[in-house]
């Protein structure tokens, strides 16, 4: 009896991770958007193209993505690696994104959200690259592309 009670509580402890659910867009993403970024980049923001076509105007407000197509245009397309860019921490690239400090109040919950998004798209999505190549630095490849989870 000591023994089938040993044995089950090993299982149920082995079992645990297996239930540790993944970030998803509406459990994880969508209220640290809220959080962080919605004042300048919710539903009254100009979408991706109307956004890009504002010239010197862009550097007054953001595009939107308070929703999940809108947000994930720039991390697969038209913007493909926009995402990654702007909150890159610069541990990679020597130099934090220009939206980096605005993931949290302190560098732990900046980390701790970072981190999160970055669990979100999915081991090896995080990547710099865009459609095509440009300054030397290569387009996004398919390999890349597929890497991305980001479930919503």
């Amino acid at each position: 009896m000591l023994k089938r009670m040993a044995l089950t509580v090993v299982l149920i402890g082995m079992a645990v991770p297996a239930f540790a659910q993944e970030p998803t867009w509406r459990k994880d993403i969508k209220p640290l958007v809220e959080a962080q970024c919605i004042e300048c980049h919710g539903a009254t923001a100009p979408e991706y193209n109307e956004w890009e076509i504002l010239g010197d105007a862009k550097k007054e407000v953001g595009p939107r993505m308070d929703t999940y197509p809108h947000f994930m245009s720039y991390v697969i397309w038209p913007a493909t690696g926009a995402m990654m860019r702007r909150l890159d921490d610069g541990k990679i690239s020597g130099k934090p994104g220009n939206m980096y400090q605005f993931l949290g109040n302190s560098d732990a919950d900046r980390d701790k959200n970072l981190q999160t998004i970055k669990e979100w798209l999915g081991d090896g999505a995080w990547n710099l690259n865009r459609w095509k190549e440009r300054k030397g630095v290569p387009g996004v490849t398919k390999e890349q592309l597929e890497t991305i989870k980001a479930k919503y």
